[in-house]
């Protein structure tokens, strides 16, 4: 039974699903609920990189940035061509101004995005933000 549905007195007494728990909890903005889930959801699958995804944007939300560069590296250590860590880290190093690494990750992104599934809004602004930062602009993939 999952530690939220406890706390308000709703469990169904079934296993705990920690992960879907904390994106539902992200949906309803509840971020520091959230973390609790997702980190409960590490200590049954520790390497699981949508969880360390989803605790990246909820430290970015909360405005916690060194976390979520933290938490997106770890994902990307476990699913190098994830597009979605490529994607926040990038934007995360801009406001470091480590041009550098976030131009490598949103080529990184731009690389292994699939246009039939990334949101064309993140990849039309990954181009534009390339564009200005300087340099050539890759189509994504069509796998």
């Amino acid at each position: 039974m999952s530690w939220w549905k406890i706390w308000n007195g709703n469990g169904t007494g079934a296993d705990p699903d920690y992960y879907e728990e904390g994106v539902d909890l992200v949906r309803q903005g509840l971020y520091h609920e959230a973390l609790i889930s997702f980190r409960l959801s590490l200590k049954h699958q520790p390497r699981h990189a949508a969880t360390l995804e989803q605790m990246a944007v909820v430290y970015t939300h909360i405005g916690l940035t060194n976390d979520a560069v933290r938490a997106y590296g770890a994902a990307l250590r476990e699913r190098p061509r994830s597009p979605a860590a490529h994607y926040g880290l990038a934007f995360l190093l801009l406001r470091k101004g480590a041009e550098g690494d976030a131009k490598r990750h949103l080529e990184e992104f731009l690389a292994v995005a699939r246009s039939d599934r990334e949101e064309p809004r993140h990849l039309e602004h990954a181009r534009r933000t390339l564009r200005r930062l300087g340099s050539p602009v890759a189509e994504p993939a069509l796998h």
